[in-house]
């Protein structure tokens, strides 16, 4: 058991270097996945992200998915009993993503060879802002360390989309102002 806490250790050391390094959320979101792949020998990983009015959640990155898979489109919340939970706060396991009636895209679960998922929300103190889910390809129980992991992967995950987001904001803020010093400069 040592081995794997040190590995999730050094997973989590990892998502942390990467989201300290870059504040563009798209490298950042792609090698938080592909980290939480790699640590936990998942079949895949991705985080969702809600759209500006909380109807759907769209894709952020994603590891080990098809493109197929990928293009199915985005998951609608009013039709996913499974993210309405995630939202709401919650951790949840399904154990069978192809007959579960809680998640949306079965026949596309059972097409990608996706069996178990647990979905994390990503949180911003009370505010749910997206959901980090995981994929393994046989039925899997998540241990707690494990779902300590990814609670924790999500809250760093939720801090960096909240940081790219402002930074954005404040280029675009600082683009006007330069833009505006130089109209007034001009005249």
């Amino acid at each position: 058991m040592k081995t794997k806490e040190r590995d999730y250790f050094q997973a989590l050391y990892e998502v942390a270097t990467v989201i300290n390094a870059s504040l563009d959320m798209t490298t950042v979101l792609e090698e938080v996945v592909k980290s939480v792949v790699d640590a936990m020998g998942l079949k895949a990983s991705s985080i969702r992200l809600l759209d500006s009015r909380r109807r759907c959640l769209m894709m952020g990155a994603a590891s080990g998915l098809s493109k197929g898979y990928l293009r199915k489109g985005p998951v609608v919340i009013k039709e996913s009993g499974l993210d309405q939970k995630a939202l709401k706060g919650e951790m949840i396991w399904i154990k069978d993503a192809q007959t579960d009636p809680n998640f949306q895209y079965g026949a596309g679960a059972k097409a990608e060879g996706i069996k178990s998922v647990l979905v994390v929300p990503l949180k911003l103190g009370k505010t749910v802002i997206g959901v980090l889910r995981v994929y393994a390809d046989k039925v899997r129980e998540f241990s707690q360390d494990e779902c300590r992991f990814l609670e924790a992967v999500a809250s760093l995950s939720a801090i960096a989309i909240e940081n790219s987001r402002y930074h954005e904001l404040l280029k675009k803020d600082f683009d006007l102002l330069i833009a505006h010093k130089y109209r007034i400069d001009d005249n």
